[in-house]
This record gives C-alpha cells, structure tokens and sequence, in this order.
C-alpha cells in the first residue's frame, strides 16, 4: 500500500509533507475536500460517487463541486479590503512579543554561539580575491550512485529531522530535546545542522548501498555502511576527493540554495 496526501500547497516533494508519505498530489482546495470525502486515490472523482447521503443516494463531484456565482458570492462575503487594512496597519511595529525581544543594536548581526539555529558560517573564511585555478579531480570516490528525478529536496530535505541522523545527533548533543528539532528548512540558518541534512532524504536511494533509503552509503574501500554525511567526513579525514554520479534532471526542485552548498 502506498500512502498518499492531497494537498492545495505548492510542494510535493517526497518526505516533505511526512516522512510516512510516499506520494504527494496538488490540487485546488475544491479537489482536496472531494478527496478527503472520497477517502481514497483509487477512486475516480469524475465517474465515481464520494459517497453516499443520508438517504443512500450516491453523491458524485458534480454535486457538490460549487458554480461560479457561488465562488464570486463566498469571496464578496468573507473577504474584504478592511481585513488586509487591518492587518498590515502595523506590519511593521510587531506584536507584543515581538516587541519585548531584547535585541542588540548595531549594524552587524551579533552571532551567538550557542544558537543552534543561525551560526556564524565559514564560507568566506580564507577566500582569496580570485578564485584559485581548477584542478583535475583524482582518486576519488563515489558518494552517491543515484537514478533519475533526485530533486534538490532530495539533495538538501526541509522535512523532519529524524533522531538517529547526525543532524539528529548534533542537535542532541546541544541538549535540544526531540521535540524541539523543527525541521530543516527552519534550521537553514545553522550550517552544521544542514551539513548533516545533506542526501538526508528520507526517501532517497543510493545504489552505493542497495537496498537502503534514507541517505546511506559504503565507505571504501572497507565497504562499511554508514550515514553519507559521516562517510564524507571520513573522506575529508583521508584527503579523499568525492564524486556524486546521477541520472537525468539531478538537481531540479526549488530547494537550489542548500543543494549547492550542503
């Protein structure tokens, strides 16, 4: 059985939605409710009945799917231009809390080093002017052998963050409880943690270790099956380049920013 989700989002990448979701559809917010009444994918909504009334009768889309004027009647009830009036009045005062966040001041953000959700990070440490010439890639070794369709989210998730991964563990480590680890995609700011979501995907497939899913791979040459962050440190530890080898339409998704940098 495949579990799947309906949902009037914009993103369906595997895992984002729940780690025990395989498949993710988008649909308008109409199609969601008609899916949620039918209950099942398996069902075609065009033909099919949703369901039964209380007298029995087979309700079908067509029935309840609502007309234009009663779309136009809803929108002139319910939404108005006082409510974004009212809204943004003072977008840009705050609510109270907001406001009682004691914050320092100066030009320049003032890292903390014991936050575990925006750190300081090194990409600009020791850059030079001009970019150093390239250089042959020697010796190295494969990371990851992956198929076709591995999306950035695939790449760098902002799903969950599972308690035994090593973004797990170094979130442990800072005594930040289970259900405090949020997710990925709100930890992008901390680059230690998005280091160790990198191939993290609960759903990905490294033929480097057949038949495992959820970013694990083999160090060689002793074959030892490991987390693919954990491998990579080791191959930093050894001064041995990585390769990671895919299929058609590597990379794609909107996840673009960590899937380089991870």
């Amino acid at each position: 059985m495949v579990v799947t989700s309906v949902l009037s989002g914009n993103r369906n990448f595997e895992g984002r939605i729940s780690p025990h979701v395989r498949a993710n559809y988008l649909a308008s917010p109409p199609l969601v409710v008609a899916y949620a009444i039918a209950g099942s994918m398996k069902v075609n909504i065009t033909s099919e009945p949703l369901g039964e009334d209380d007298d029995g009768v087979p309700v079908y889309l067509k029935d309840i799917w609502p007309g234009n004027d009663e779309v136009l009647a809803a929108i002139a009830q319910s939404v108005t231009p006082e409510m974004f009036s009212e809204q943004y009045a003072d977008a840009f005062t705050g609510s109270a809390e907001w406001q009682a966040i004691d914050a320092p001041q100066g030009l320049t953000y003032a890292w903390q080093d014991g936050s575990t959700y925006v750190k300081h990070p090194p990409y600009f440490d020791g850059m030079q002017a001009e970019p150093a010439a390239l250089e042959d890639v020697t010796g190295a070794r494969v990371l990851a052998l992956l198929g076709d369709s591995v999306t950035t989210d695939h790449i760098s998730p902002a799903g969950s963050i599972k308690y035994d991964s090593p973004g797990g563990a170094y979130l442990t480590e800072r005594q930040v409880a289970q259900t405090d680890f949020n997710s990925y995609g709100s930890r992008r700011g901390n680059h230690e943690v998005m280091m160790r979501g990198t191939f993290a995907n609960v759903r990905i497939r490294n033929e480097m270790a057949p038949g495992t899913e959820g970013g694990v791979t083999r160090h060689m040459p002793d074959g030892r099956e490991t987390s693919m962050f954990d491998a990579a440190a080791d191959y930093a530890g050894e001064d041995t380049p990585l390769v990671v080898i895919a299929g058609k339409e590597y990379g794609t998704g909107s996840s673009r920013d960590w899937a380089a940098k991870g």
